[in-house]
């Protein structure tokens, strides 16, 4: 039986990797690229691209890099722990999005009026 010879990652992919998986894209070739995606460019060559992942579900991630990044799920946080999540989370964008107070106080499992009491003492 003979070994297939392994196939060498570009070092600038191997580099991103950690980024776009953390943001929940993916790596895509040149050939099936689209507009919106973003063209990875190395020595003025384009070696693949980055398809960023769809708004959808986009809570859930921060959610879940939140809670590895803080180490346990958010109801098991102490309140500091969870006035911790709830900067990262505002950091990072999440409440923007539609809805995101409700369902991160779901997820939390307090009120939104506590959310909003914590997003409140944070842009003091």
């Amino acid at each position: 039986m003979t070994a297939k010879p392994s196939r060498q990652v570009h070092p600038l992919i191997q580099a991103a990797r950690p980024v776009v998986e953390a943001v929940g894209a993916t790596f895509v070739s040149v050939g099936d690229a689209e507009p919106s995606d973003v063209p990875l460019i190395w020595e003025g060559t384009t070696i693949a691209a980055v398809r960023m992942p769809p708004l959808h579900g986009a809570l859930d991630r921060l959610i879940d890099a939140v809670e590895t990044e803080l180490g346990g799920k958010l109801p098991l946080l102490s309140r500091e722990g969870k006035q911790k999540a709830i900067r990262l989370l505002d950091e990072r964008g999440a409440f923007i999005l539609r809805r995101a107070v409700e369902d991160v106080a779901d997820a939390m499992g307090v009120s939104r009026i506590t959310v909003y009491n914590y997003l409140n003492a944070i842009h003091r």
